[in-house]
């Protein structure tokens, strides 16, 4: 029994220095095992990240821009429900505020928590919150907020918008990238 086994653990050349019959091939293995293209997916199959190939994040760029982006975003749904401590309000300006903006928080923070741990942005959420800075530039003309709160919840709530559009069609475009069948040449 203790020949088979040390049979193959000449076959796979398992001592760190140890000369591979297989000669060329396994030495070029061996140094694209040690290549990391940054999508957590190795050429190894055993390697490969255990979540779905179709969820994860396709780019560098994406990586570094939209996490700040959630957070801006959380950071200007935070300010929504705070500015109503800073300008004066009537009472259904000030309930939309509060409302609008922990939501905002609430879905942007959870779309921050995705990037932070390398899961994709949620689309659905992402688009949520456009919708939700949409629903800000209009209350600010429908529940008649005067001054300061007029433009804060209309400037807001176009930066929330468009913040929040851009990052849903990063997740939706990470998505089409991710899923889309190989082409050979």
């Amino acid at each position: 029994m203790s020949d088979s086994n040390d049979d193959g653990d000449r076959r796979t050349g398992s001592e760190p220095g140890a000369s591979d019959p297989g000669g060329p091939k396994n030495r070029a293995e061996d140094a694209s095992a040690d290549i990391d293209s940054g999508t957590g997916v190795g050429d190894n199959p055993n390697d490969r990240d255990p979540r779905d190939e179709s969820t994860r994040i396709v780019s560098e760029n994406r990586r570094r821009n939209t996490p700040l982006i959630s957070a801006i975003i959380a950071v200007l749904g935070a300010w929504t429900a705070l500015s109503v401590l800073v300008f004066e309000s009537g009472e259904a300006a000030t309930w939309n505020n509060v409302l609008v903006g922990i939501a905002v928080v609430a879905a942007a923070g959870y779309n921050y928590y995705r990037l932070h741990n390398d899961i994709p942005l949620s689309a659905g959420v992402a688009s949520l919150v456009g919708v939700l800075g949409i629903w800000l530039i209009i209350s600010a003309a429908l529940l008649e907020m005067a001054g300061g709160l007029f433009w804060s919840t209309l400037a807001t709530g176009l930066l929330v918008a468009g913040l929040a559009g851009y990052n849903a069609y990063e997740a939706r475009e990470a998505r089409t990238v991710a899923t889309e069948p190989e082409t050979g040449a």
